[in-house]
């Protein structure tokens, strides 16, 4: 959901929409009202309190404001959702040729144009909601929630269960739930790019402040929703949830505007394509038939009949499918589809960027050493960690956890919190003060490089030392020679305050004491080497951006088989022109010690130079780059912003997952091109066939309600194609729209129909006499039959060959022999073509114009079968190996 909203307001701008605004809200007034009143006033205006609500009021609550969710996120009503379909341009157009059939009589071909129709919509839409009904049953999977007092204890609860007056505990990567009202904050930063635009986390407190000139936005002690925590703890008051959140409002006033996908661009690319093609198409027949015929009635019914046979309308229905399909699909590999349309985009990824935690490692972090500063091990450096990781309020990573393991230094009654410096990825360091011993000590705990630097002594057990510079470089080589063994170090430091001291700031982290460090150790997983393998026989190239430092993750890409000719890091990046940094994005492996923003800037510079980019990420640094890329990905147990931020959810964090969602998405978009291939290639064909047949022959090569049923029936064939088998060698490399290849294979392949549809005409026309009908001793009787058994026979022909191409086109290989379609689709196609031989013989065929074909016509037809397979499947080689293309 968030990510969705974002692209639509950011690409809108919420600043602009409320300046627009000249009137606030109720909600709005609510919010300015509580936010210039003391905390305690806040509370009881929301008749809440610091304890939360009991979970009865709660509920009260939830009946009466509703779900905390955004009226986008609801679904369609049944009309809305047909009425939508019936929207398409392909669907209109077969609509209109419905409605002219039966106000000019021809009811029977009204008919058969309501039942395509009702096979494009109506299938599309029971399978879509189908499908649909399941991923949101597996999307329920990682919903995100939120920390609330109730019943005066801590819980979760799902986002959109929340309701105005709880009380929320917000911690760093918590994405904001709902319009707050903070009541507690400490060195609290918030990030409000999707609101604002503004990159830079703003600082928010508690207290309450003159709010009559400024913005909504700039309010200080208010969080909105869609923006997430950076930094620092705090507790709010939930005011406004759902659609009376200011960013739900924003989002409802947009909820008509959507920004393109390529996959979006490419479909309505085609169909305008086809559509054009179309209308120039039955304007000319309409002229010809009219021309030499002189029945123009009869030239209106044919050039509709027409129209509807060179109309691709199972195309919404196809997509909407297989996309569904796709979804499901990947579910049922541990992948979770938030966006449908991401699917194709995820097949497309040439260059995955991902963290080594937990992709390339076990994610299982093990403390493996604390030792001094002369290599000993020491229990007070592994002791002064412990009450740094206890004591933190912010979220808690997997060295914290590896720390607490260690139960035997638990932290009795008499140590106590008394400040708290958090984490963030500037300092790149936390600090806490405790009450230790009758002195407040400062613990810092942090990347080594920045704690060396705030520090000036040493201590070895009790005596402590000034840290020169000898000293200090003997330091940075043993911590290099543990990060070239894979190990990750944090370094720890001390110093001490006077009891009375209560309050701290950065300022206070300096003049340290450098007590020692710890190692930890992430060892690669066992099935590392083996995705890697996959994607890179894939054509997917990885990338690491990542936060930690260069040896580290070198070793780990060694372990793990990943070849690494370069390595940059975030510093030399920062010092590099654009052309530069583009470049070395490009040619780097590893990309090391990133920030968030650079993260975010490598993925947009990659996107710049054309690659399609899928970007995995779990924690809040990962935030910026996950909405920047293509394709987000996210696991189920990352920070609610990342969750949140991504179109694509796993839940298992493994490239394993990663490589099977990436190659489900190519196969839906490969049997999706299918489909387009074979509708564009027949059409165009058609357009040949139906345009010399009607110039050359006194009457008309197929009657209007043959037509129809024609492609009624070819419809039918290709409902099989969502199911049908995938050559491998069509997803070994990534997916992409490539409408200029489409227009040439449809150019190149199309003709071919039309070499066999003219032999077909010679056939009927002086194999079997179907010249009787210009024979001027021939009577009536003898004409009409002539003329049925012409059009019968092509009607055949036209519905076998169509069937055939459908298993030429769905593969490179030699089809039936080197590669098998679906059993679905097999037996759509073969029903198809039984109909086909069987309706000349059957009670109907008077009905639709038909007489019996002569035993002797089918040789023939066989004949003209096996050449054409032959010929297509030779020309269409041909056209891959000069060509390329999906």
């Amino acid at each position: 959901m968030f990510r969705t909203l974002y692209n639509k307001i950011s690409s809108t701008s919420i600043r602009e929409e409320a300046a627009q605004s000249h009137v606030r809200s109720e909600d709005e007034q609510f919010l300015l009202k509580l936010c210039n009143a003391p905390v305690d006033e806040a509370l009881r205006l929301m008749e809440s309190r610091v304890d939360g609500l009991d979970s009865q009021e709660a509920s009260k609550r939830l009946s009466k404001y509703g779900k905390n969710e955004i009226s986008l996120a609801t679904r369609p009503s049944f009309l809305q959702d047909i009425l939508h379909r019936l929207s398409s341009p392909l669907v209109i157009q077969l609509v209109l040729i419905a409605v002219v059939s039966g106000v000019t009589g021809d009811m029977t071909s009204s008919a058969i144009v309501g039942m395509m129709i009702l096979l494009s919509v109506g299938t599309s839409y029971v399978l879509e909601r189908r499908s649909g009904n399941a991923v949101e049953a597996l999307g329920k999977r990682v919903q995100s929630r939120a920390h609330v007092i109730r019943n005066g204890l801590e819980a979760e609860v799902p986002l959109s269960e929340l309701v105005p007056g709880d009380i929320v505990q917000l911690q760093a990567g918590s994405v904001i739930p709902a319009d707050l009202r903070l009541i507690s904050a400490k060195d609290f930063f918030v990030g409000q790019a999707a609101l604002t635009g503004e990159t830079m986390p703003v600082e928010k407190s508690a207290d309450a402040g003159e709010t009559g000139n400024l913005g909504i936005l700039e309010l200080r002690n208010a969080c909105f929703q869609g923006s997430s925590v950076s930094s620092g703890s705090a507790r709010a008051v939930v005011v406004n949830t759902g659609s009376r959140t200011f960013f739900g409002a924003i989002a409802e006033r947009l909820n008509q505007r959507r920004d393109e996908t390529d996959f979006d661009k490419g479909i309505r690319s085609f169909t305008w394509l086809m559509i054009r093609f179309m209308v120039v198409m039955v304007s000319t027949v309409f002229l010809i038939v009219g021309l030499t015929k002189g029945n123009w009635l009869e030239s209106l019914f044919f050039s509709l009949s027409v129209a509807v046979g060179l109309t691709p309308e199972m195309l919404p229905m196809i997509v909407t499918v297989n996309l569904a399909k796709g979804a499901l699909s990947m579910a049922r590999k541990k992948v979770i589809v938030k966006q449908l349309s991401s699917i194709q985009n995820f097949g497309a990824i040439d260059i995955l960027c991902t963290d080594k935690t937990g992709t390339l490692t076990q994610d299982h972090v093990l403390l493996e050493m604390a030792v001094d500063v002369m290599g000993e091990q020491s229990d007070n450096v592994l002791r002064y960690a412990y009450l740094n990781s206890f004591f933190q309020t912010g979220l808690r990573n997997l060295l914290d956890r590896a720390v607490l393991d260690h139960q035997e230094f638990a932290v009795d009654g008499n140590c106590k919190l008394i400040d708290e410096l958090p984490f963030d990825f500037q300092r790149r360091r936390m600090s806490v003060v405790v009450d230790y011993e009758g002195d407040h000590v400062l613990i810092s705990k942090g990347a080594v490089e920045e704690i060396f630097a705030c520090c000036d002594r040493y201590q070895i057990d009790d005596e402590i030392y000034p840290l020169i510079g000898m000293i200090r470089d003997d330091l940075f080589e043993e911590v290099a020679a543990l990060n070239n063994n894979g190990y990750r170090v944090l370094a720890i430091a001390y110093n001490e305050f006077p009891p009375d001291r209560k309050r701290f700031t950065h300022d206070d982290e300096k003049n340290l004491i450098l007590l020692g460090y710890i190692a930890f150790l992430d060892p690669p997983k066992d099935s590392t080497a083996q995705a890697l393998v996959k994607l890179r026989e894939a054509g997917v190239k990885v990338k690491i951006l990542t936060g930690d430092n260069a040896l580290v993750t070198r070793k780990i890409c060694k372990d793990v088989g990943m070849a690494v000719n370069r390595v940059v890091t975030g510093d030399e990046l920062a010092r590099l022109s654009p052309d530069l940094f583009g470049k070395a994005v490009e040619e780097a492996d590893v990309l090391a010690k990133l920030s968030p923003l650079q993260k975010e800037e490598v993925v947009q510079s990659l996107r710049k130079q054309g690659h399609v980019i899928g970007f995995m990420g779990d924690g809040i640094n990962d935030a910026p780059a996950l909405r920047a890329a293509d394709v987000g990905i996210s696991v189920d147990s990352a920070v609610d912003v990342a969750k949140e931020s991504a179109d694509i959810v796993l839940l298992e964090k493994s490239l394993m997952v990663l490589d099977d969602g990436i190659l489900e998405g190519r196969r839906v978009f490969t049997n999706i091109i299918k489909y387009i291939r074979m509708g564009a290639s027949s059409n165009f064909g058609n357009m040949f066939s139906v345009v010399g047949a009607s110039y050359l022959l006194p009457f008309l090569p197929m009657q209007p309600i043959q037509i129809l049923l024609n492609n009624l029936l070819y419809d039918f064939s290709q409902t099989g194609i969502p199911t049908d088998n995938v050559d491998e060698e069509q997803v070994r490399s990534p997916r992409k729209w490539d409408i200029g290849n489409i227009k040439w294979f449809m150019i190149v392949i199309g003709p071919i129909s039309s070499i066999f549809d003219y032999a077909t005409f010679a056939l009927m026309w002086f194999f079997f006499n179907s010249k009787l009908f210009i024979d001027p001793a021939a009577t009536g009787a003898a004409k009409a039959h002539a003329v049925q058994l012409f059009q019968t026979g092509w009607f055949v022909e036209s519905l076998l060959t169509q069937a055939l191409i459908v298993h030429i086109i769905r593969t490179r290989k030699i089809p039936f022999l080197e590669s098998h379609a679906s059993l679905p689709m097999l037996l759509t196609t073969l029903a198809v073509m039984a109909i086909a031989v069987w309706l000349p013989y059957s009670p109907f065929a008077s009905l639709f114009g038909m007489v019996p074909l002569p035993l002797a016509y089918f040789g023939w037809i066989a004949l003209f079968l096996l050449s054409y397979a032959a010929l297509t499947h030779k020309i269409k080689t041909w056209f891959f190996k000069r060509f390329g293309g999906n």
